[in-house]
């Protein structure tokens, strides 16, 4: 029997392999890149359960519409008041006429400068004297009416009058608070401000307890007593030092160091004594539970 194909038979297998040629060089270049990039990767195994890569147009969710905001109504500012236009005005001036000035000191930029200078000051000086009008005739305005007074004959009743005050409020004090004089018998500081202390005590009616730091002697306190650790609770390091302690509840608050006078004692044991003395400076007073003062 005769195997070998008839002609009819090779005719119609070249026409099909004709027209499937035709057929691939009709697909466009996205479907043949497809088509290498199938054979060319078959490593991966049966990659064909793979799902296809998202098409650039389709299957892509629409992107909303997007919504136009009505224009919020710009609220109108109240107008700046004329004066402060003018300030500004003056004040830009000023500042651009000395910039210009120090870049080119020519004598016509530093004339100018200096005449608008000039015109300013004039103003300040003209503010100066009604506000002086104004708290001569206001005294609660008036600077010299609060605080301590400027005048000689004012200062010498202001002060007295302060002294009487810190004097009753310090007598009041000493019914239940002392005064912790700490120094060392060596010290020629210590020695000259125990009269003021001695003198403060007879003076003000608030007992003056002296501790010897190093256990000697002090003329003027005969009941000093040696130091039992309080010093070094205190953290004293220097003398002479002045504390004021309140014995029933243990709360100590240093008053200075150093040699004092008697206005700066009364000043600074009645500034430590007012209720506002712990919210200014808390840290400064400590309570080391209840003292004994007795000899």
């Amino acid at each position: 029997m005769n195997n070998a194909p008839t002609y009819s038979t090779v005719t119609r297998l070249v026409t099909v392999l004709c027209a499937v040629w035709l057929t691939a060089g009709a697909l466009p270049a996205s479907a043949q890149d497809a088509s290498r990039r199938y054979w060319s990767d078959t490593w991966r195994g049966w990659h064909f359960y793979e799902d296809p890569e998202p098409d650039g147009g389709e299957g892509k969710p629409a992107a909303p519409p997007k919504t136009v905001s009505p224009a919020v109504p710009v609220p109108v500012h109240h107008l700046k008041a004329p004066e402060l236009a003018a300030f500004e005005r003056l004040q830009k001036n000023v500042e651009e006429t000395r910039n210009i000035a120090i870049m080119q000191p020519t004598e016509a930029n530093v004339r100018r400068y200096m005449e608008l200078e000039s015109q300013v000051v004039e103003r300040a000086s003209y503010f100066a004297d009604v506000a002086q009008r104004v708290a001569w005739a206001t005294p609660e305005l008036d600077p010299t009416l609060q605080g301590r007074p400027v005048g000689a004959k004012a200062l010498e009743v202001f002060e007295k009058q302060q002294l009487t005050d810190r004097s009753r409020s310090i007598a009041d004090l000493g019914r239940d608070h002392v005064l912790f004089f700490f120094y060392r018998a060596d010290c020629p500081y210590c020695h000259a401000f125990a009269p003021t202390l001695e003198a403060f005590q007879a003076r003000h009616g608030i007992k003056v307890v002296a501790i010897g730091v190093d256990g000697g002697p002090m003329p003027g306190f005969p009941d000093a007593r040696a130091d039992n650790g309080i010093a070094t609770t205190l953290k004293v390091t220097q003398v002479p030092a002045v504390f004021l302690a309140q014995p029933f509840t243990g709360k100590i608050t240093p008053i200075g160091f150093g040699v004092l006078s008697e206005a700066q004692l009364l000043e600074r044991i009645a500034l430590v004594s007012t209720p506002q003395s712990d919210a200014m400076v808390p840290g400064t007073s400590r309570l080391i539970g209840r003292l004994s003062v007795s000899p």
